[in-house]
């Protein structure tokens, strides 16, 4: 912890910090933390996503901002419902003792939730621009009197045609404040934010980091979502020496996963944001010391984990954000140690796969997973070897004389055939292992979509096509079987595609249901 120390760091934020897991600062901890402690300048930092950047603007939120001061002190803009969440979950498990208040603050939450919150006091509110625009409109939220405007991921938000919002909501803020903008990119939009809004300000670049290393082999396996549980189970028991992590996409999920693993019998724990800093800091121990060798976790719970020696990192479930399973597998491989990244497959997921291999570039191969024989000849081979060092040891002495007492009135290989039977309870039986069912998913398959638009709105073929193609930015869309109805229409594009465009809409969303959404089957029979 000494250098997050040197950052200049409270003593209350490094307790925090041994209390989450974290060891060392990122590389834009070490250059951005400093800097916003000093504040004399706005701030821009350019680094992708999972480089630690949430902790590199929000420790120093947490230092500066006073808890006495009820009015909202610092907005951070997010491009997503998600993102909001996470950021806002970070900084909640950051501020240790200090009682400030983070908000998330975005559209599909209930509003009259959001309402109370901010009537209550809130420094710090994370949000949406739209949702955000909407309690500005409302007067329900006042951002006039802030310290800190933040921009998180603004290349992103750009691209989602959010700059007019961004605007508007800086409209409503006080000249007095310190920008602080963050982005993977810096396109000439983003220039000219930072000159129009900005004041003097320091340039801080942290280069790509190399996450999927050559280290880590990447596998994914099709499994049916019933079945997700067992195949975990089999990598764990055709391994010599497991020691990972498995994600989650929700609390849920990560507690169900590890009760059960548990029940099984192998030595796991959940780690999630409902978690307690004491229950954090307990699981981390034991899991760094190898007393357990199964961390089960969401995201955001494992962010800022320092452990290198990591054999495997299972994706139980897929990450929405192509960056999130960067980030993951990036756990694996490290320190000069091959490490294997598995991901689990449904039918319904298979879709996103492929989106996640073409926007994180990454090389994931399909493979079979362990038939039962090979688990138990892999457990009968870990028992010989076990034995051997125990023999080799010399350290059974204690032992003799009872199987010296047990061999008096039985042949020898029965004795150990009913010792197996006693001590290891079916496990070397193949009829004790559930079936995995056989999965198939169409390779080259494609998506049925529902578009709320139809002749009523001045649609036809040609118009919704090119609607597409202007909202999501695609240059080229290889759309099949298009149908317009009066108030709407249907569309069939490949899984790549499909992804992006789903992406795109559910984003933008006005209402419950995206503009355009996947095809329900009664829906389709419509079509």
């Amino acid at each position: 912890m000494e250098n997050f120390k040197k950052l200049g760091l409270s003593l209350n934020t490094i307790d925090a910090l041994r209390k989450k897991g974290y060891e060392e600062p990122t590389p834009i901890q070490e250059k951005i933390i400093p800097l916003l402690l000093n504040g004399e300048k706005d701030v821009i930092g350019q680094a992708q996503t999972g480089t630690g950047k949430t902790a590199a603007f929000g420790l120093p939120l947490i230092e500066k901002l006073s808890a006495k001061n009820r009015s909202v002190q610092a907005i951070i803009l997010t491009p997503t419902r998600e993102l909001a969440i996470q950021v806002a979950e970070e900084i909640n498990s950051l501020k240790g003792k200090k009682k400030i208040c983070v908000a998330p603050i975005y559209g599909g939450q209930s509003i009259e939730v959001q309402l109370r919150k901010l009537k209550k006091g809130v420094q710090i509110v994370v949000g949406t621009p739209g949702r955000i625009m909407d309690h500005l409109n409302r007067r329900t939220l006042k951002i006039d009197q802030l310290s800190y405007f933040i921009l998180d991921e603004a290349d992103e938000m750009l691209n989602m045609g959010f700059l007019e919002d961004i605007e508007e909501i800086l409209k409503h803020t006080n000249e007095n404040k310190r920008v602080w903008l963050f982005s993977a990119t810096m396109p000439d939009r983003i220039v000219k934010v930072v000159k129009k809004y900005m004041g003097e300000y320091e340039f801080v670049k942290v280069s790509k980091e190399h996450v999927a290393t050559d280290l880590t082999d990447q596998i994914y396996f099709e499994v049916n979502e019933s079945d997700k549980f067992e195949a975990l189970c089999r990598i764990v028991d055709v391994e010599a020496d497991f020691y990972g992590l498995v994600f989650c996409r929700t609390k849920v999920k990560v507690e169900e996963v590890a009760n059960r693993l548990i029940d099984r019998g192998y030595d796991a724990e959940a780690l999630h944001g409902d978690i307690s800093q004491h229950q954090r800091e307990r699981i981390l121990g034991k899991f760094k010391n190898r007393r357990i060798n199964i961390l089960v976790a969401t995201d955001v719970a494992a962010r800022g984990l320092d452990i290198n020696d990591l054999t495997h990192v299972i994706n139980y479930s897929l990450p929405e954000d192509p960056n999130f399973y960067v980030h993951r597998i990036g756990r694996t491989g490290r320190a000069g140690k091959e490490g294997t990244a598995i991901t689990f497959v449904t039918p319904a997921e298979y879709r996103r796969l492929v989106y996640i291999k073409k926007v994180s570039k990454s090389s994931i191969r399909k493979e079979k997973l362990p038939e039962v024989k090979e688990i138990i000849n892999a457990k009968i081979d870990r028992l010989k070897s076990d034995l051997s060092d125990i023999i080799e040891d010399n350290n059974h002495e204690n032992y003799l004389k009872i199987a010296e007492n047990l061999l008096e009135n039985s042949e020898p290989v029965e004795i150990v055939s009913a010792l197996l039977k006693y001590s290891f309870n079916g496990e070397f039986d193949e009829r004790s292992y559930s079936k995995i069912g056989k999965v198939s998913i169409d390779k080259h398959g494609k998506t049925r979509l529902f578009v709320a638009k139809g002749k009523s709105a001045d649609m036809d073929e040609k118009k919704l096509v090119k609607f597409i193609k202007e909202k999501t930015k695609l240059k080229s869309l290889n759309i099949k079987d298009i149908k317009v109805f009066e108030n709407f229409s249907f569309l069939t594009v490949p899984f790549e595609e499909a992804e992006i465009i789903l992406r795109y809409f559910s984003k933008h969303k006005r209402g419950r249901r995206p503009l355009v959404d996947k095809a329900k089957d009664r829906q389709k029979k419509k079509g």
